[in-house]
């Protein structure tokens, strides 16, 4: 199968995940970048954080149209994240290929397992939900933007959990909030990249990326038909096979 077909696939799915849950497009696209594709886990990092930001800037868009951003919290809890996420993308780059690989796999399994057992919100419903709790957003995004400038994903589908049991959003607000956070985290990391020795193969790059935005539209089209557990549950399933396949690979 040629790159092409490849790159447009896989970014389909980044793109549908995105789209549909708020968050998972970095953990397919940077194993689909390394396996399918032949990228360096670094140079996969990179041009998963380029695809991760502009799928999550159109899909934010759309979820924005429906009232699904909390502008207010999102921005506070992205905050958080930026020097975390900058500081943490400068020393990607330095690290060794196996302890990447295996610190993916690790991410890939957890998020697997907090999709197959959603949380309860830790907020009441009426209380008060969505305003905006300096501390907790503040801790909680500064650990997903240390994830993403480190491993190369969004830390969505570590977002919308955090937002749903720490803030006490609704399932469609944390979704769409997560797309603000992923798209700040990712484009802090990116500027810290921007000098660092990794080149980006564009005609692989350039397809799987438009291929990702269209995706995020179908995904958020089917978020709107298909149950938000339906989707996790099916979606934890394939994070847990990347996640055996991955850790696998880098002990063999």
């Amino acid at each position: 199968m040629s790159a092409l077909i490849l790159a447009l696939t896989a970014g389909a799915s980044v793109g549908l995940a995105l789209g549909a849950l708020g968050g998972g497009g970095g953990v397919l696209a940077v194993p689909a970048l390394v396996y399918l594709l032949g990228f360096t886990p670094a140079a996969a990092t990179t041009a998963s954080l380029l695809i991760v930001a502009a799928t999550s800037l159109t899909a934010l868009y759309a979820h924005a149209r429906a009232g699904h951003v909390r502008w207010k919290t999102g921005t506070a809890f992205a905050a958080a994240g930026l020097l975390p996420a900058a500081l943490a993308g400068a020393a990607a780059a330095h690290l060794p290929r196996a302890l990447l690989t295996c610190s993916f796999a690790a991410v890939a399994a957890f998020a697997a397992v907090k999709m197959l057992r959603p949380a309860v919100p830790a907020v009441p419903a009426g209380s008060g939900a969505g305003a905006v709790r300096p501390g907790a957003a503040a801790g909680a995004g500064a650990g997903l933007g240390a994830l993403t400038g480190l491993l190369g994903v969004g830390g969505g589908f570590l977002a919308v959990p955090a937002l749903v049991t720490v803030l006490g959003f609704e399932v469609p607000a944390a979704v769409g909030t997560s797309l603000l956070v992923v798209s700040a985290n990712s484009l802090a990391s990116l500027a810290t990249r921007s000098g660092a020795a990794v080149s980006v193969d564009w005609a692989v790059v350039g397809p799987f990326t438009a291929s990702a935005v269209l995706g995020a539209w179908d995904g958020r089209r089917l978020a709107a038909r298909v149950s938000g557990p339906r989707l996790q549950r099916v979606f934890a399933v394939v994070l847990l096979a990347v996640a055996a396949f991955m850790l696998g690979d880098a002990v063999t």
